[in-house]
């Protein structure tokens, strides 16, 4: 039997991070620190722009609204303690600190898979059935399914965060991670979390595997609609979205479904961390300009806050 001793269960944790004392670290903290202070930036706009102008008071709108929110939260959850811990030249975390990242992370992590996959929903009835649109998404049913995006992530988190910290902890602290994620904290584990691993895949195939089977039916779809289209032009452009929308939908879900739906044991900490950088920092940057700024509708809102800022100021 091993001895309790060894166990910790309320400790301080040191998380290893991605920056060491190097130039080359100081040159990419610069980036993710821009990128960090663009991604807020561009989701707040986002947010303010469609709380201000009445013809972004769709169903869309009102999803891409909740996707801007996860996404600065998710940001803000991560980044932050990053340069915190660059700057001090501190890299530890507390129990609570650490079990609160997982918590936030999870519940976004999900809430996100879901979200997208109900987006997609959204396009899919729009552009393929756009006459029964006003009925099937009624902005009562767009908030009955973010709301229910919030909520399943907010339970699946719950569960897996209450078993991650019931683990036994022992030997090192150091978590070999940028932020508390749930396969790093498993190697740090002192018993067999095999049957834990299992959940953790068991979740995957819901959060992960049929919400990007969803999506991926969803644009196959409304490619089809595209196609049929008689304008050339109408054609392209909605072929063009389309593309962009699923590049970023398989980056996302890509690294997301690689990091945990396998077994512990093939996990490397330097292919985690860089898989993590894309759905916990890049695609936070990237959603807002190709979801919302490369439609006509947005940028037309964001001129006319501009020049009514402009009028009032005269």
């Amino acid at each position: 039997m091993m001895e309790r001793e060894n166990y910790t269960f309320n400790s301080d944790f040191i998380l290893l991070g991605l920056f060491s004392s190097s130039k080359i670290s100081l040159t990419f903290f610069s980036v993710i620190f821009f990128i960090f202070i663009m991604t807020i930036t561009e989701n707040a706009l986002m947010i303010l722009l469609i709380h201000r102008d009445s013809r972004l008071h769709t169903p869309m709108y009102f999803l891409l609204s909740h996707l801007s929110f996860m996404d600065i939260l998710h940001i803000s959850n991560i980044v932050p303690k990053m340069i915190a811990d660059f700057l001090s030249g501190s890299r530890t975390i507390s129990f609570a600190g650490c079990a609160f990242q997982i918590f936030l992370s999870l519940t976004l992590l999900g809430g996100e898979c879901l979200l997208l996959a109900v987006m997609s929903y959204d396009r899919y009835v729009a552009i393929c059935h756009p006459l029964r649109y006003p009925v099937l998404m009624r902005d009562n049913f767009s908030r009955l399914l973010a709301a229910g995006s919030w909520l399943v992530g907010i339970l699946n988190s719950i569960v897996h965060t209450a078993f991650v910290l019931h683990f036994p902890f022992c030997h090192s602290r150091a978590i070999d991670h940028f932020f508390c994620e749930v396969p790093a904290m498993l190697k740090l584990s002192c018993i067999d979390t095999t049957h834990y691993e299992r959940g953790v895949y068991v979740s995957g195939i819901i959060f992960l595997l049929i919400p990007f089977s969803m999506i991926s039916i969803s644009y196959v779809q409304i490619l089809l609609t595209v196609f049929q289209m008689h304008s050339s032009g109408a054609r392209q452009k909605s072929f063009s979205t389309c593309l962009f929308h699923m590049v970023v939908v398989i980056m996302y879900y890509g690294p997301f479904i690689f990091t945990y739906m396998r077994p512990r044991s093939y996990h490397t900490p330097g292919q985690d961390k860089f898989l993590a950088i894309f759905y916990t920092i890049l695609t936070p940057t990237l959603n807002p300009i190709i979801y919302s700024f490369r439609n006509k509708d947005v940028l037309m809102a964001l001129k006319n806050i501009v020049q009514s800022n402009i009028l009032n100021k005269e």
